[in-house]
């Protein structure tokens, strides 16, 4: 075994690698912004070198770093009124923390909801008076807690249950409480209950079937305008993400029904009487706005691609995070302005990427390809595994599958069954054959890729993080002839340790995808677990690992090195001092040129430079 210790100092600006720019280019998030002072935004940045919380006065147009921690920070909310800057304070990205303030003004900063212990976060709502505040808690002996927080009194508990639920939102004059619940034991769909303040039930909506919770429900948000009960939900009824408006005291349901094909988000506009809508299709998405009195449905003008997030302003314009495989991401706004460019140095784009299907066992499968311009195959070729698994890879911008691009490899990315965009029936696909099945999948794309003289059989590597990371260790003792090299970042490798080891809610999940804990289904963590495969392993296998890391923990990643160990495999482990994953764009692209490097040591050199 290889302990990789990382490269030395980064290059100069005019000698630094285009994949490297990528990484280190200043790039910003899509800006929040205060309900009752929109002048008043918080957004998230790399421009120190590691991702914190901004905020920005737009009357000024000045900004102000807000965070500063070794690890970064992300997770942060604006208060209605503006006043504060809520922000979630972990330890050295164990997500495991308080909530803390600071005035928008700057200053120093305060507990939050003082009385409330530290615990996951289960979701946070802020009140419009700037004293209250809905707070979600999550910890392995209480489940899930929900607490009214007001300044000057203790908080008061509102909900519990074992199973995982969340905060949704709170009305405008703050006299209700939507939270998201899964009493029922399937994390994967939850249903909603509103409340009181007092912790009393107000309405209930619980899509099941057949006595069993199989259809899912989100809270998209209440109805901006006072005393209003209307609450903008996310349902499958029809096998896809669609809104309805629910009147949580009538009980009345008001079913768009657009025709759209794929899932459909939404957002309410300021004054209520519209909808902001994102549609997602086949790894796209556009945007329309939709009014709730005529039914109209009116498109957007925005670039093919993917619209990463989208808010609707006072002014009735929309401003949104918009990318491509092809160039970098911006926050443009449908005025024709872009809102927030940081400065410093641009992003170099990349190539394109294209659609492919390919018939699998459980249907038609999407993978979106790219590879080096003027360049014919067979080609080393690299599958990108996202993780998730409910999510989906996108047209849209990332710099880690440019970077192998750059060096010379094809990337593939598979939209593998458990897969968000394409249809409930394909991300429900999972249960009880858990990473098997996505296997499945790839394989069919794998073999596509090499019929179709796009890669090399001989130099195909299997990489992802998370769970993306999982199925590599997984594919590597499933598939050991079909890759020659696997990198895997944060993976689970030793199902049942991983299992007893991570946070509440993640236990939740498992217990949905497999249909039991270990102790109840041991034959499926068993067949699902790459570590019961592990001797199998022919490649040279590299692990990357956060030592925090609540989500993927690193006691079941020492467990499999163990056995890559004992049996004299090749293999190389990174280890660094986060969580599940990094903020710091330095360890970020330390990371990136360990796995270029890896691969290249073991596959015999880069085919550009």
């Amino acid at each position: 075994m290889t302990e990789s210790n990382g490269p030395a100092a980064p290059e100069r600006d005019e000698q630094m690698p285009d994949w490297e720019k990528r990484f280190r280019a200043p790039r910003v998030s899509l800006p929040d912004w205060a309900e009752d002072a929109p002048d008043r935004s918080l957004f998230v940045s790399n421009a120190t070198g590691t991702y914190e919380l901004y905020a920005w006065d737009r009357a000024t147009d000045e900004q102000r770093q807000v965070t500063d921690r070794p690890n970064g920070t992300t997770d942060g909310v604006l208060s209605p009124d503006g006043a504060w800057i809520w922000w979630f304070d972990d330890k050295d990205g164990d997500e495991f923390g308080v909530w803390r303030r600071q005035p928008f003004e700057g200053g120093p900063d305060e507990l939050a909801a003082p009385g409330l212990e530290a615990s996951y976060p289960a979701g946070l709502a802020l009140g419009r008076d700037g004293r209250t505040a809905i707070v979600g808690r999550s910890t392995d002996e209480d489940g899930t807690t929900i607490h009214l927080v007001r300044t000057g009194e203790d908080p008061a508990e509102v909900y519990r249950h074992r199973e995982s639920a969340g905060v949704g939102d709170l009305s405008h004059d703050g006299s209700l409480i939507a939270i998201e619940h899964t009493e029922h034991g399937d994390a994967m769909h939850s249903a909603l209950r509103v409340l009181r303040p007092d912790g009393t039930a107000v309405a209930e909506l619980d899509d099941t079937k057949g006595g069993t919770q199989e259809l899912g429900l989100e809270v998209l948000g209440f109805a901006p305008v006072d005393g209003d009960t209307r609450l903008l939900i996310g349902h499958q009824r029809r096998g896809r993400w669609e809104p309805l408006v629910w009147d949580v005291a009538t009980g009345e349901e008001t079913d768009l029904a657009l025709d759209l094909p794929g899932d459909v988000g939404a957002e309410w506009y300021p004054d209520g009487t519209g909808l902001l809508i994102v549609h997602s299709f086949e790894a796209r998405s556009e945007l329309f706005r939709y009014d709730l009195a005529g039914g109209a449905l009116e498109r957007m003008l925005t670039p093919p691609g993917s619209v990463s997030g989208a808010t609707a302003r006072p002014d009735g314009s929309v401003e949104y995070l918009w990318s491509s495989a092809a160039e970098p991401s911006a926050v443009r706004s449908t005025t024709g302005e872009v809102v927030l460019d940081p400065p410093g140095m641009k992003s170099p784009g990349s190539v394109p990427v294209e659609d492919v299907w390919v018939d699998g066992p459980g249907g038609r499968i999407h993978a979106l390809v790219q590879k080096p311009a003027g360049v014919t195959g067979p080609l080393p070729t690299v599958f990108d595994i996202h993780g998730g698994p409910t999510w989906h890879d996108s047209d849209a911008f990332a710099a880690g599958p440019a970077a192998w691009v750059d060096h010379g490899y094809a990337v593939v990315r598979v939209n593998y069954r458990g897969s968000t965009g394409y249809g409930r029936a394909w991300t429900d696909a999972l249960k009880h054959r858990v990473g098997l099945i996505e296997l499945e999948d790839i394989e069919a794309v794998r073999a596509w890729a090499v019929s179709s003289g796009l890669a090399d059989p001989d130099r195909l590597i299997l990489t992802g993080g998370s769970w993306g990371g999982y199925l590599t260790l997984l594919g590597l003792g499933v598939q050991p002839h079909a890759w020659a090299l696997g990198i895997a970042a944060v993976p689970v490798a030793d199902y049942v340790t991983a299992y007893h080891d991570e946070m509440e809610a993640l236990k939740a999940m498992d217990r949905t995808l497999l249909g039991g804990t270990p102790e109840e289904v041991p034959e499926r963590f068993e067949a699902s677990s790459p570590l019961t495969y592990v001797d199998e392993v022919k490649a040279p296998v590299y692990i990357s690992a956060g030592v925090n890391d609540p989500r993927c923990p690193i006691r079941q990643i020492e467990n499999y090195v163990k056995r890559l160990e004992a049996k004299g495999a090749t293999h190389e482990v990174y280890r660094y001092d986060a969580g599940h994953g990094s903020l710091v764009v330095d360890e970020r692209i330390k990371q990136v040129r360990l796995e270029l490097d890896f691969a290249e040591r073991h596959l015999g050199g880069r085919t550009l430079s």
